[in-house]
């Protein structure tokens, strides 16, 4: 049998062409229309924990940032199967309402971001436990910061144990 004469049966046939040649225009223009509601996002998300950030220069976060929240989830008993980490920078028109639509989040966790730029109808400071609307939000300054100075890190963690019940 030469490559020349290979017979392809209508079944492998379909398995090797799933998608047409040719763009069907309707089907692209929903499929953008569903994007644009769709949050970026790094991570799981199986335990419904959220972490916002904000960063112009990256997709989620620095390396050396993400390596001290990755420590801080570890001291949490959490890796990134169990959260989402969100660039708000990064997603457009994002709110705490399209958090809660795609992502039912029931721990929200605010690094250097404040409550009114996700459109959350309250303000509460740093290392407060606030609930609302079912769910548990913290805010505490960027992870740049929280890395440099022990204060910091020591009032975060006395909030994580709280809300994590350690």
């Amino acid at each position: 049998m030469s490559i020349d004469n290979i017979v392809l049966t209508p079944n492998v046939l379909q398995e090797l062409y799933k998608r047409t040649l040719i763009a069907d225009t309707t089907t692209q223009q929903q499929s953008d229309s569903s994007a644009k509601k769709n949050i970026i996002f790094l991570g799981k998300n199986q335990k419904q924990i959220i972490i916002l950030v904000s960063n112009e220069e990256v997709l989620y976060l620095p390396d050396e940032q993400l390596s001290f929240l990755l420590g801080i989830l570890a001291a949490c008993k959490l890796t990134m199967e169990d959260v989402a980490i969100i660039n708000i920078k990064k997603n457009e028109a994002f709110t705490y309402k399209t958090m809660d639509d795609e992502l039912n989040a029931d721990k929200i966790f605010l690094f250097g971001v404040e409550p009114a730029q996700i459109e959350l109808p309250l303000q509460f400071p740093n290392y407060q436990i606030q609930k609302y609307n079912q769910q548990v939000y913290l805010t505490a300054p960027m992870l740049s910061v929280l890395q440099d100075d022990k204060t910091e890190k020591m009032k975060l963690w006395t909030c994580l144990k709280q809300v994590f019940s350690l």
